[in-house]
């Protein structure tokens, strides 16, 4: 699945580069995004009383990421397990991959007194594997 964004000058450096822990927001939107394209959008989720939180993230750099340059963000499930589910997420500007990372989320029910984690609903599970890698 892909996400495409243009890069603000409110994330470079004073040299037009982006500041490395945006890449990180960026994978957020992505993961946002991404679930909205599967008909999971972020807003009925928490309307219904679940989420996504974030359990782990990490994200390496290739090329710099520039100013007003265009990125494409493509995300595949990388990992599906009960729970937890871990996307892959590679940042592109043209054919130059300058950044690959990945988020670990859990689907959590805020159902309750405090927020617990649930497996993921068949619908949702049959969503993801569309989407895995290698799959």
């Amino acid at each position: 699945m892909e996400y495409q964004f243009k890069i603000q000058f409110g994330d470079t450096d004073a040299a037009g580069i982006v500041y490395y822990p945006n890449y990180y927001r960026y994978m957020d939107n992505a993961t946002h995004a991404f679930f909205e394209q599967i008909g999971f959008p972020t807003q009925e989720l928490l309307e219904k009383r679940y989420s996504i939180p974030l359990l782990e993230a990490h994200c390496n750099f290739f090329a710099p990421g520039y100013f007003h340059r265009i990125i494409t963000v493509t995300t595949k499930v990388e990992e599906l397990r009960e729970k937890v589910f871990k996307l892959a997420h590679q940042f592109k500007d043209g054919e130059t991959v300058i950044a690959q990372g990945y988020e670990v989320r859990a689907w959590v029910s805020l159902k309750g007194e405090k927020p617990k984690a649930q497996p993921i609903p068949e619908e949702l599970k049959h969503k993801l594997q569309q989407y895995q890698i290698g799959g």
